[in-house]
């Protein structure tokens, strides 16, 4: 039902399965996820509004700080 995608920035796409990556607002290098993922509905429903979905992965932290 989703493709999702991940660039090197840890950022985050979801598009319709089958439709290109969006030109403009979401340039990059994206790689795609190859298992299946579910996605929210929240997720889900911004991909049925305006074509896509994409936020920024909050970066791993190093064991031990906060």
């Amino acid at each position: 039902m989703f493709d999702v995608y991940l660039n090197d920035r840890r950022d985050l796409l979801v598009v319709r399965k089958g439709l290109p990556i969006p030109p403009a607002d979401v340039s990059g290098r994206w790689r795609k996820k190859k298992r299946a993922v579910s996605v929210s509905e929240e997720i889900s429903r911004a991909v049925q509004k305006q074509g896509y979905y994409m936020r920024k992965i909050k970066p791993l932290q190093a064991p031990g700080k906060r």
